[in-house]
């Protein structure tokens, strides 16, 4: 790192030394044409060239009426300077300020002096170069992006989606720029996406603007590579005239662009129902036969939960030997995968199934998470690895209806404390919990049973003793929406949870009837112990 900064500090010198070189040559320039100027003009030599008929001679007289001056400059007169003071207009010269010069060029010869003594002492100005950028570029800048991970990080898991996705169904083609047809999902430029066809094949290829995928796609979708949660159910008709068969499998590695098949490849075959499900879901579907003399069952319905899940190879179970005219979805059904464990990564804000961050339990297709806001929000969000989080996350949690939560906060608008009991209702939408007034701030939430706060007094109220408040005997439940309850009529100067008070025989507290209610809607550490979460007063 010395050696690092070593080379960074030389290289900086040898750049400042560079710069204030070329100040002084440009104002050495600037030196040498304004001393010019004002000679030509104030020693009226401009009036030596009105008899001149030739270029030449013109040089030659302003050359020769120079010739007394020339040992005041610092370099030698070239027949550009003398070119150069041929093209001042007359108008300038009528103009000209005598004193107004002599006060720019003694400017110019200040600068130069201190450009010089900058140049002799470069170590010195080096250093009170970098002082000036801390003075400079400090205060009021500092920065606001955070490095929360060296670790590698698979680009395909963090690219963002900046393309749509579409499709042809019929003529076969997909891509990204056939606006005018099927919208798909969204994806990014590095996406895999997987194709099934009616016939029974499919391919994985790369997201491309146009491209031909064979006609009569069924399904198409974003491929996530080893994803062995994604189930495809599957009925398929083996050939024109063969029985119906039913599978359940999941497609995880594949070579991109070759074509597989999901039925045994028969030629005629075709997929009667197709339903690719993110958690391994297994609804019931209703079959219908087509009519025929002496079928006694028209129709009847299959659940796919009764199904094993087996490879992308196996031909699966027979479903039905009759023809079959249609299938329908009779009834979504629930995952048969078991539940899914979770992380949640404060590095990226995601959630992921590689066990990275903090493990937030085991979840099944039904089971949601709890957000909550550091700034008094919270709202419920599905289990979905792309799904996208606030930054200033206080707690992430499973969602569970019968938690009781107790929290104190700050309301601006009446300017006291309050606290209150309540449990979190399920919403996607985000929804506030304290006094949606401006500058109202969470102070601490709490999810132990019996909590207990301590309230220092201040202000004029400084010399009272200091309060306990048992929050369970203080208020009983309540709505999330309900104001709760005033702390305290006097000045406080803090608020501390104390340890809960442990108790033998829990009894359901009683739910009160709301209070003044606050419906309101739109807008980080995570603690170690998830039961206490503390915010700064």
């Amino acid at each position: 790192m010395s050696d690092i900064l070593r080379h960074n500090t030389d290289r900086t010198v040898n750049l400042l030394k560079l710069e204030l070189e070329i100040r002084k040559a440009e104002l050495e320039e600037e030196w040498h044409f304004s001393s010019l100027e004002k000679i030509f003009i104030e020693k009226r030599i401009y009036r030596d060239i009105e008899e001149c008929e030739t270029w030449e001679a013109v040089i030659t007289a302003i050359d020769n009426g120079l010739k007394p001056y020339k040992k005041l400059f610092r370099r030698e007169i070239t027949l550009d300077d003398i070119t150069r003071l041929t093209e001042i207009k007359i108008k300038r010269i009528s103009k000209y300020d005598s004193s107004r010069a002599d006060e720019h060029i003694r400017g110019l010869e200040t600068d130069l002096e201190e450009v010089t003594n900058h140049l002799a002492n470069i170590i010195p100005y080096a250093i009170n170069y970098f002082r000036q950028i801390r003075k400079k570029h400090g205060k009021g800048r500092e920065r606001r992006t955070e490095i929360r991970s060296f670790e590698t990080i698979e680009a395909t898991k963090v690219v963002a989606n900046n393309a749509k996705l579409y499709v042809n169904r019929q003529e076969g083609f997909i891509g990204t720029g056939l606006k005018k047809d099927e919208y798909v999902c969204d994806c990014s430029d590095i996406d895999d996406i997987i194709v099934i066809r009616k016939d029974g094949t499919y391919l994985i290829t790369k997201v491309e603007e146009k491209q031909f995928v064979g006609k009569d796609v069924i399904h198409a979708q974003v491929f996530l590579r080893n994803d062995a949660r994604t189930i495809y159910n599957v009925v398929y008709q083996d050939g024109r005239e063969g029985p119906c068969y039913v599978k359940r499998c999941a497609i995880t590695g594949l070579t991109r662009d070759k074509e597989y098949n999901l039925g045994k490849g028969t030629a005629g075959t075709k997929i009667l129902y197709l339903s690719a499900n993110p958690n391994g879901e297994a609804e019931v579907i209703r079959v219908y036969h087509k009519p025929r003399a002496r079928l006694k069952k028209v129709t009847f319905d299959f659940d796919f939960g009764e199904l094993a899940i087996k490879g992308r190879g196996s031909m699966g179970n027979i479903l039905t030997r009759n023809a079959v005219h249609k299938i329908t979805l009779k009834e979504k059904g629930l995952s048969t995968l078991g539940g899914r464990k979770l992380w949640f990564d404060d590095a990226v804000m995601r959630l992921n199934a590689d066990g990275r961050g903090k493990f937030l339990g085991e979840f099944a297709s039904d089971e949601v998470l709890l957000v909550v806001t550091r700034g008094g929000w919270y709202r419920t969000s599905g289990t979905d690895l792309s799904s996208h989080f606030e930054d200033d996350i206080l707690l992430l949690e499973k969602y569970r209806e019968s938690k009781i939560f107790s929290a104190v906060y700050w309301d601006e608008e009446q300017q006291f404390y309050y606290v209150k009991r309540f449990a979190f209702e399920e919403t996607e939408r985000l929804q506030c919990f304290i006094s949606d007034s401006e500058g109202s701030r969470l102070v601490s939430l709490t999810e132990v049973e019996y909590p207990r706060f301590e309230i220092k007094f201040g202000g004029k109220n400084e010399g009272r003793r200091q309060e306990i408040i048992e929050v369970a005997e203080f208020i009983g439940v309540k709505s999330f929406r309900a104001k709760g309850k005033r702390l305290t009529n006097y000045s406080v100067a803090g608020i501390r949870e104390l340890e809960p008070v442990v108790r033998s025989e829990a009894a359901p507290a009683p739910r009160e009837p709301e209070e003044d209610t606050v419906d309101k809607s739109p807008q980080a550490h995570m603690p170690d112990d998830p039961a206490q979460m503390k915010l700064d007063l």
